[in-house]
């Protein structure tokens, strides 16, 4: 008994008065999704998203016990009064025009004082980017959804994008209080052809070497969405196994789409098999149709001749039959590509195209590069065509990269536009819908919201020779070396004067011969 009583009073201890009382629910939530659509082209797009959410003013609370916010995002909003963070990393290029709208995309802060936009066109993206990225996951990748990122399938892709987006929420209509909101992002194109063997069957374990095998023990959603908007039972074209339990319909980028659900959180998903490994095949082989083509899409290229100018020309795509809409257009320029604003021409269907907003800050050398800013209206069914000239800047030879040949990167152009619906959308509750719905922001129903990069371009400067310093160093060394080693030799050579020698055993019996003959010794 009086072992027992210390016991009790150090658990009274460190429960605090509010000992007696239930447990407070937890603040954060995670949810996790992955959404598996099958492109026009043939190939299977793959798009992760793991959301964690906090009800807590980071700005505000003094925040020190961390449960699924990871602590070093945490310090960092309470540290420097962020208000939104986007961070990606890309490699590949999102085809457009043969793989349909991209699926991920960020809206940006409209404040132009605090914003703050950086792009690196040359970073290469590896596993020291991923690995960082899962360990910001609750479960990391021991279980749940982030069992499937794993690095050599993930980099051995068409396209791979893996980002970081934070932004504070809104818990009411007023906004009195809010949330923060992490979103880890992960979108990867799997060439069908490539991972299926010449067919456009795949599965889980083909496109990424692993199964699912349990949900996520933090996460409260775990699911899994199929595209499955061109299934027909009548013509049975495809097959989808397991067979879903349940389906999902709803208007994403104006078309109407259909998704099989597989939640991971349902006990019998994954304990009737032991894992879970999605796999979808076709009954007989698909017609080989044109994809539907988008009604936004745009083209980059630097055309010009020499090394002294250039221009850059961008080419944006309406493909609507009869609606216009406008686009926000943005370019940063480098610095050493000195820009002529005064041939700046926009031009649509063989007429000039004055923008109806414009927005141009100069760049600085070696501080800032050049920002460019248009919101350009384009006609129904055209090609609008943007195009400025610039003239290449002389790069210290110390500026240049160990490569200079290889040329400069120009970072892409970012389009966002409203553009029209096919078929439009119903006003839908963000928090009651799927996750994956909220990729897509929505101003109302005839229209959606696009964002679109531009592919970078790789410009050439004029280069200096450098093999001529070290034609100069080899030339100038060989002629150091000659000349001052036979100064020196001249300065420390020493010369003796030796004495003739005297014969030797052969000289001598030489002599004695030719006495002996009578002859004059040698």
């Amino acid at each position: 008994m009086a072992a027992a009583m210390p016991l009790a009073l150090l658990v009274l201890l460190l429960l605090g008065p509010r000992g007696w009382c239930l447990a407070e629910p937890p603040r954060d939530s995670l949810r996790e999704e992955l959404v598996i659509t099958p492109l026009p082209s043939g190939d299977v797009a793959a798009t992760f998203q793991f959301r964690t959410r906090w009800d807590s003013e980071l700005q505000r609370e003094g925040v020190s016990h961390y449960r699924l916010f990871p602590k070093a995002l945490g310090q960092l909003i309470s540290k420097y009064s962020l208000r939104e963070l986007h961070l990606s990393f890309t490699q590949g290029f999102w085809r457009t025009r043969y793989w349909g709208p991209p699926f991920l995309q960020a809206p940006s802060d409209t404040d132009h004082y605090f914003l703050r936009y950086a792009v690196l066109p040359r970073e290469v993206v590896c596993t020291e980017n991923l690995t960082p990225w899962k360990k910001l996951l609750p479960c990391s990748s021991k279980a749940g959804l982030s069992v499937l990122l794993k690095a050599d399938r993930l980099f051995h892709t068409s396209y791979h994008s893996q980002a970081v987006h934070i932004r504070p929420v809104c818990r009411n209509a007023r906004c009195t209080s809010i949330s923060w909101e992490l979103r880890q992002t992960l979108s990867v194109v799997f060439d069908a052809f490539i991972t299926g063997q010449g067919k456009k069957d795949w599965s889980l374990f083909r496109m990424f070497s692993r199964t699912l095998t349990e949900p996520c023990p933090l996460a409260s959603e775990s699911r899994v969405y199929v595209d499955i908007t061109n299934y027909n039972q009548d013509n049975e074209t495809l097959e989808v196994n397991p067979p879903p339990t349940t389906t999902y319909q709803d208007i994403i980028l104006g078309t109407r789409k259909t998704y099989a659900i597989y939640d991971l959180l349902d006990t019998a998903m994954i304990n009737n098999s032991r894992n879970l490994n999605i796999q979808l095949k076709w009954k007989r082989p698909p017609e080989n149709e044109a994809p539907a083509v988008p009604f936004l899409h745009a083209q980059r290229y630097v055309s010009g001749y020499g090394l002294q100018k250039g221009e850059l020309s961008t080419l944006l795509y309406n493909t609507h039959p009869y609606r216009a809409f406008p686009v926000l257009l943005l370019d940063t320029v480098p610095w050493y590509l000195r820009l002529y604003v005064h041939t700046l021409t926009i031009t649509s269907k063989g007429k000039e195209n004055k923008p109806s907003y414009i927005h141009y800050q100069p760049a600085q050398d070696r501080l800032q590069p050049h920002l460019l800013e248009m919101l350009i209206q384009l006609p129904a069914n055209s090609v609008t065509k943007v195009s400025i000239q610039f003239e290449r800047a002389l790069l210290k030879w110390t500026e240049y990269t160990p490569d200079p040949n290889h040329g400069f990167y120009v970072s892409p152009s970012v389009l966002s536009a409203l553009v029209p619906s096919v078929v439009a959308a119903k006003p839908v509750d963000w928090e009651e819908s799927p996750l994956f719905n909220s990729l897509f922001p929505v101003s109302d129903g005839s229209n959606y919201f696009v964002r679109l990069y531009t592919e970078p371009l790789l410009v050439n400067l004029p280069t200096p020779d450098f093999s001529m310093p070290y034609n100069v160093i080899c030339l100038t060394c060989t002629v150091v070396a000659v000349c001052y080693g036979s100064f020196y030799n001249l300065l420390t050579r020493t010369f003796h004067i030796e004495e003739p020698r005297t014969g030797g055993l052969a000289k001598r019996l030489a002599n004695l011969i030719r006495r002996a003959r009578g002859v004059p010794p040698l």
